[in-house]
C-alpha cells in the first residue's frame, strides 16, 4: 500500500472509530448482534446481483469467447468486486484483477481487457442513473416543518448531488480517454517515463486493446445490454439493504431502502480514492438515516453488516485468487522447465 493510500485509509478509520465512538459502540455492535446468522443469508442474496454484473461482463465478449463464458465471467466478477472491497488499491484493483482472470483463462487479453473496461464504465453510468433515482425520492420529502429539518434537507440533497457530479466528471473523462486510445497512450507515457524504447511491443499489444476497446463499444446492441444488466444489479442491490435492515430488527419500506442502496453507493463511489471507502460509507448511511426514518446505531449497524458481506465473500475470492495465481505460475514454471529440457536435447 503506498502512502497516498495509507493516509487516505488512516483518515477514513479515524473517521470511523469516531463516528462509531460518538454514536455508542456498544449499542451499534448490539444492533448487529440481531442479525447474527443472518449474515450469512445477506451474502447469499449477494450472488443475485454478482451473476447480473457477470452477465453485463459475459454480453460484451466477442463471439469466440462467448460460449462458455458464464463459469469465467462469473469467477472473474467475483474476484474482482472481492479485491475491489478488500485490497489497498480500491475500485483500480478489480477491474485488473478481473481481466488477468479472464486471460489466464484462454481469453484473449485484448479482448478480456476490452469487456472488462466497457463493463466497468456502463456499470459507472448506470449507476448515475441509480443515484439520480433516489436523489428524485429525496427531492420529495414529506412534514419537514421546522427551519433546521428544511436545512438539513438541503444538506444532504447538495452532498448526494455532489457526489454524483464527482461520478459523473470521473466517469466522463474516463470515458473520453478510452476512446482517444488509453492503454496505447498509458505504456508510450510509461517508456517515456523509463526511456525504455524496447517496449514496441507492449506498445502494440496496448494498441490492439485500445481497438477492441473501440470494437465492444460498436456493438451497441450488447453495450445497451450491459448497461441495462448493470442497472438491474443495482435495483437488485435493493433488496440486500431491505433485507439487512429487516435482519437488525429496523424494517424499512421498499422506498427508503431504494434511497439509502442508491444514495448510499454514490457516496461510497466518490470516495474511490479511499481503500473501502472506509469511513465514507459510515457516515454516507448516518447522513441519510433520517430520511428513511433510521436510528443512528441501526445505521451503522447497516453498514456494518454490509462490510460483514463483504468478509464472507470477499476473503474466500482473494484466496480463490491466491491459489489460481500459484497454479499458474507452477505451469509457466512447468512449461519454461519443459521447454529448457527440449532445448537442451
Amino acid at each position: 500500500m503506498r502512502k497516498p493510500a495509507v493516509w487516505l485509509f488512516s483518515a477514513g478509520l479515524l473517521l470511523l472509530i469516531g463516528l462509531v465512538v460518538s454514536h455508542g459502540l456498544t449499542s451499534v455492535f448490539a444492533t448487529l448482534a440481531v442479525a447474527g446468522w443472518g449474515l450469512l443469508l445477506l451474502a447469499l442474496f449477494h450472488l443475485l446481483p454478482l451473476w447480473l454484473d457477470a452477465a453485463a461482463i459475459r454480453v460484451l465478449f466477442d463471439a469466440q469467447a462467448i460460449r462458455a463464458a458464464w463459469r469465467e465471467a462469473l469467477l472473474a466478477r467475483w474476484v474482482g468486486e472481492s479485491a475491489n472491497s478488500l485490497m489497498p488499491l480500491g475500485q483500480v484493483a478489480g477491474p485488473v484483477v478481473m481481466t488477468r482472470h479472464l486471460s489466464r483463462r484462454g481469453m484473449a487479453t485484448q479482448g478480456a481487457a476490452a469487456a472488462v473496461t466497457v463493463s466497468t464504465t456502463l456499470q459507472a453510468l448506470a449507476q448515475i442513473v441509480f443515484c439520480l433515482i433516489g436523489i428524485a425520492l429525496l427531492a420529495l420529502p414529506a412534514g419537514l416543518e421546522s427551519a433546521s429539518a428544511r436545512h438539513e434537507h438541503r444538506t444532504v440533497v447538495t452532498a448526494t448531488l455532489t457526489a454524483s457530479i464527482v461520478l459523473a466528471v470521473v466517469l466522463v473523462s474516463f470515458y473520453l480517454v478510452q476512446r482517444r486510445g488509453l492503454f496505447g497512450g498509458a505504456v508510450r507515457w510509461l517508456a517515456r517515463l523509463a526511456r525504455r524504447r524496447e517496449w514496441s511491443g507492449l506498445m502494440s499489444r496496448a494498441d490492439a486493446i485500445d481497438l477492441a476497446v473501440e470494437a465492444t463499444y460498436g456493438r451497441g446492441k450488447s453495450a445497451a445490454a450491459s448497461f441495462g444488466l448493470s442497472f438491474a444489479g443495482w435495483l437488485v442491490g435493493t433488496g440486500e439493504v431491505y433485507l439487512a435492515l429487516w435482519l437488525l430488527g429496523s424494517p424499512v419500506g421498499w422506498r427508503d431502502a431504494l434511497l439509502l442502496e442508491s444514495l448510499g453507493q454514490a457516496i461510497r463511489g466518490a470516495a474511490f480514492a479511499i481503500p473501502g471507502a472506509i469511513g465514507v460509507q459510515e457516515g454516507g448511511y448516518l447522513l441519510l438515516a433520517p430520511f428513511a426514518g433510521l436510528a443512528p446505531d441501526a445505521a451503522l449497524a447497516l453498514s456494518f453488516a454490509k462490510r460483514a458481506r463483504e468478509l464472507l465473500l470477499g476473503v474466500p475470492g482473494l484466496i480463490y485468487l491466491h491459489h489460481c495465481e500459484r497454479a499458474w505460475r507452477r505451469a509457466q514454471s512447468a512449461g519454461s522447465g519443459a521447454d529448457s529440457g527440449r532445448a537442451f536435447l
